[in-house]
Formats: structure tokens, C-alpha cells, sequence
């Protein structure tokens, strides 16, 4: 299982326990499932933060 599915979980797991209810509280998961998803892509190195930084610096 790749770092990026476990955050996937662990962001789940997180708004279910810290949010239950209805329809504004699933999309707080749905939040929460994203936050995780993005944290386990940087932790595998499939994202880049200096790409979205936008940083230009030339390289010889």
C-alpha cells in the first residue's frame, strides 16, 4: 500500500472521528480525505512543492 492511499485513510479516518453528521460535515471529510491524499503524494514525491511554488530560479 503507497504512502499516498494510507494518508487517503488516515485523512478519512480523521474526519470521521473529528466530524459526524450531515451534509456540511461529509464535505469536511471530503476535505479532510484531500488534505491527507496531498500530504502522502509529498511524502512519496509524486508532488513537487517547489513546482507549485512557482519558483523560476535558471539552472545551468
Amino acid at each position: 500500500m503507497s504512502r499516498s492511499t494510507i494518508g487517503l485513510f488516515v485523512g478519512l479516518l480523521l474526519g470521521f472521528a473529528v466530524i459526524f453528521g450531515g451534509f456540511l460535515e461529509f464535505l469536511a471529510v471530503i476535505l479532510f480525505a484531500a488534505v491527507g491524499l496531498v500530504v502522502g503524494r509529498l511524502l512519496d514525491g509524486k508532488i513537487d512543492l517547489q513546482d507549485l511554488a512557482g519558483s523560476r530560479r535558471q539552472r545551468d
